[in-house]
């Protein structure tokens, strides 16, 4: 078998598909209701699988957060809202006001009573409110588990909503009957086109609780998207927000803060947690968030290698720059480089989402990142580098043998990962040498990337060549 041969053999092939473009927006389907009444766990019936956060607890769903679904060949995006109390206050009222939000973007509203309880005062002034806006409003009576509970839910006719729509979320017991009411007070669905465009790049905010990840989602969105609150866990599902920045749109993650031992963790704040995996497998770039007033911390650098790991595209966002004076900078800079000294292709910019500091700084780092992540070098000119290396540093000689490094390639992007095909094991601390040579010649700022060999099988004993 010759070289390139063997070459082709190893490597695997890449897919390439033509991403779904939507011709226009989505309808939106708002899910609210006091708290409690099963509203997450009617959004994962709807959308077929489970996303939202779901615990047996109130006030589990802060934010309003949206889903894509689809029925019957129709598709609407499904959006998640923290109970409604029209008597809250502190938290639970700024909770009830992202529901009212919901209400004012939606298309169609879906009003989620306890059907085991029965209308309650905040049910009828909920309903008040939902009658006046001027939207189509299908009212779900959840937890109808049985025959006698559905003659119990007619009762709540009585909200002047029309038709009780009785429903077990948790069961999926007339779901599909809930969805076709849904279908038939939809508008239209903008029909599908295929082309070569992909849709909005992700990107995942992260970082331990409390370092201002929510605060800079709303800063860029220019509103109050999500909720912000001294308290550390406020966020627990992703959010995901549309943002126009430099003339490109980006959609913007927020997740629930990574802590230190996730084994501890339970309930909701459990799931939180695997939610914010799943939000950051999805992404294509994270922007790892760093408190700056406060010291670099292990669970900080555990952050960032969890984004490594993942191969996603990085920039390292050190927040609250604006509470480090200038003394402390200089020498914050030099802490810095000692502790990211793994990383040093990290793009790196300082912020402040509560004042707006250097917010114009992002973008050109997030592209500059995935620019880099999408990067693909010749294979003639990567074969010419290497061969220029090896005959500068040759690789370290392994039970009384030199390795060859006899051809090279790019396999893959998204993360850039390179093979090197060899005549035996070269040792990790070449490899790394390797890559940062790579590295200084042809970039790849703010992504990670992935060294890796194939070492070429020895020949039996007596095999003739061919």
């Amino acid at each position: 078998m010759s070289t390139g041969d063997w070459v082709e053999a190893d490597l695997d092939d890449l897919e390439v598909s033509d991403d779904v473009v939507d011709s226009g927006p989505q309808p939106v389907v708002a899910i609210v209701g006091r708290p409690n009444v099963g509203k997450s766990t009617l959004v994962n019936r709807i959308i077929g699988r489970r996303e939202a956060v779901v615990e047996d607890v109130p006030g589990v769903t802060r934010d309003r957060v949206t889903y894509d679904a689809n029925w019957r060949g129709r598709r609407f995006t499904v959006v998640d809202t923290g109970g409604w109390d029209p008597d809250a206050t502190g938290m639970n009222l700024r909770i009830a006001d992202q529901a009212r939000v919901a209400v004012e973007l939606a298309d169609v509203i879906v009003f989620v009573v306890d059907a085991t309880v029965g209308a309650t005062d905040a049910d009828e002034t909920v309903g008040s409110i939902l009658r006046q806006s001027g939207k189509p409003v299908i009212l779900a009576a959840n937890k109808v588990d049985n025959q006698q509970l559905e003659l119990e839910a007619a009762s709540l006719w009585a909200l002047g909503l029309g038709e009780p729509q009785p429903v077990s979320a948790l069961h999926g017991r007339s779901s599909g009957d809930l969805l076709d009411v849904i279908l038939e007070a939809l508008p239209e669905t903008p029909e599908l086109r295929f082309d070569g465009e992909r849709g909005p790049y992700r990107v995942a905010l992260l970082g331990k609780p409390n370092v201002g990840k929510s605060s800079l989602l709303n800063m860029l969105a220019g509103e109050e998207r999500v909720l912000v609150d001294p308290m550390a866990g406020t966020t627990r599902d992703p959010v995901d927000e549309l943002i126009e920045l430099g003339g490109k749109t980006w959609r913007f993650v927020d997740t629930a803060g990574i802590r230190r031992r996730d084994r501890e963790l339970q309930g909701a704040d459990f799931y939180a947690a695997m939610r914010t995996r799943a939000a950051l497998e999805r992404s294509e770039v994270a922007i790892v968030l760093i408190d700056a007033s406060e010291v670099l911390t292990e669970q900080d650098l555990r952050i960032i290698s969890l984004v490594i790991e993942s191969g996603r595209a990085m920039v390292v966002a050190f927040n609250k720059w604006d509470l480090v004076d200038e003394d402390r900078r200089y020498y914050l800079e030099k802490e810095i480089d000692r502790q990211l000294v793994r990383t040093p292709w990290a793009l790196r910019v300082n912020i402040s989402a509560k004042t707006g500091r250097h917010m114009d700084r992002l973008v050109p780092a997030l592209e500059k990142a995935l620019g880099s992540w999408s990067s693909r070098v010749p294979t003639a000119r990567l074969n010419a580098f290497l061969t220029e290396l090896v005959h500068q540093t040759p690789p370290p000689v392994r039970s009384g043998k030199q390795p060859k490094i006899l051809f090279a390639t790019q396999a893959s992007v998204e993360p850039p990962k390179f093979v090197l095909f060899t005549s035996g094991w070269l040792e990790d601390t070449y490899r790394r040498f390797i890559e940062r040579r790579i590295r200084e010649e042809f970039g790849f700022a703010g992504s990670p990337i992935d060294v890796s060999m194939k070492i070429r099988e020895k020949r039996k004993s007596g095999q003739q060549k061919k």
